[in-house]
């Protein structure tokens, strides 16, 4: 079991930068894909970025693409978001989510029903 715990979001200018984390409960972190999704009133939750066990393979949305990062950290069972060039579009409630199948270590899933881990959500609000 694993439980996931966001921190760092908030409200900032667009143009402006935040840097989201995910704290894993658990001893096999590195054995999960980790992904980012998020969802705006309204809208449907989306994916955002995902990342491999080892975080050498990363996927993005073309949406965040050259604006967003995402990157872990095994040592300290935490995966990281960091996004730039913050735009009104990213307000959303950004979710964290964990992925235990073999299946994504490498090659992450982009639908929210292959992660069976979720975290609370944190909200992100960019003003104009």
């Amino acid at each position: 079991q694993v439980q996931l715990v966001e921190s760092g979001g908030g409200l900032v200018q667009a143009g402006g930068s935040l840097r989201l984390s995910c704290a894993a409960s658990g001893r096999t972190f590195s054995r999960y894909a980790m992904g980012w999704f998020r969802q705006a009133p309204g809208k449907e939750r989306e994916f955002v970025a995902g990342l491999g066990w080892s975080g050498e393979s990363t996927y993005y949305a073309d949406s965040v693409k050259g604006r967003f990062t995402i990157s872990r950290d095994n040592a300290k069972n935490t995966v990281y978001l960091q996004m730039n060039s913050l735009k009104p579009e990213d307000t959303a409630v950004y979710y964290c989510a964990a992925d235990g199948s073999a299946l994504h270590a490498i090659r992450v899933a982009t639908t929210a029903r292959a992660y069976e881990h979720w975290g609370q959500g944190t909200q992100v609000t960019v003003s104009s």
